[in-house]
């Protein structure tokens, strides 16, 4: 299921329209929350632990809450590719024309949207970085097709220069589940999402647990009200060897 719909498609709804004239006797869109404007998202720390810098190039797969973020950490001669696989515009063709007016609003115009079949998505090469958060276990999920991962992750290799890195953060399943609560709970067990990492030529370069929660019981959906924002979640960077 698309969970990430609401966020991603609101969050580029609010940032278009802070450019566009406001209609009479309509208060301004608030936009929602996101890594620039929430603590929960601990964006300093996830930024550091890609390693983004000024004047690098990144991927955000399945882009929403942390593009701002990236914009602003790469800077005016970075760039930020805002990657809508097209399963997710076929259901909700109005997240083009969002996205679009999201990058038009970004300081330096240093996001460029983009967008294609997922098993084809044709990621520019000689990426720094390609970031997906909390969407990765959703290529397993029937609205995605569901995607051919081994080659979406080649696909990622590919699209990196040598020592770039691809950062995965996503909801943790129970220890050995495999990839069986992608469609049910959205979680994915790390240690299947690594294997599968890890089968496209990357080797496993670091690993927080600023995400971790110990006490999350992995057997609910990550939107149940009683641990909905508090999951158990894992961030995993690889590289591509040099």
């Amino acid at each position: 299921m698309m969970h990430f719909k609401t966020t991603a498609i609101a969050l580029a709804l609010a940032l278009a329209a802070a450019g566009a004239p406001a209609m009479a006797q309509q208060a301004p869109a608030k936009p929602p929350a996101d890594a620039m404007t929430d603590p929960s998202f601990k964006r300093e720390a996830v930024l550091a632990f890609i390693g983004v810098k000024p004047g690098d190039r990144v991927a955000d797969i399945v882009a929403g809450r942390f593009t701002r973020a990236l914009s602003v950490a790469v800077g005016p001669k970075g760039k930020v590719y805002a990657v809508e696989p097209a399963e997710v515009v076929k259901a909700h063709p109005e997240v083009m024309q969002m996205m679009n007016g999201a990058a038009a609003a970004a300081e330096g115009h240093n996001i460029e949207v983009l967008s294609a079949p997922v098993n084809a998505l044709g990621l520019p090469s000689g990426l720094d970085a390609v970031f997906i958060r909390q969407n990765y276990h959703d290529l397993h999920d029937r609205f995605m097709g569901p995607a051919d991962v081994p080659a979406f992750n080649r696909a990622v290799y590919a699209a990196l220069k040598p020592g770039g890195v691809f950062v995965v953060l996503d909801h943790a399943a129970a220890k050995g589940s495999g990839l069986a609560a992608t469609d049910t709970l959205h979680r994915i067990d790390a240690d299947a999402a690594a294997a599968e990492v890890l089968a496209a030529g990357f080797k496993l370069d670091g690993q927080s647990d600023v995400f971790a929660n110990p006490a999350d019981p992995h057997d609910k959906n990550v939107f149940d009200p009683s641990i909905r924002g508090h999951t158990d979640q894992f961030m995993f960077r690889f590289r591509k060897p040099k």
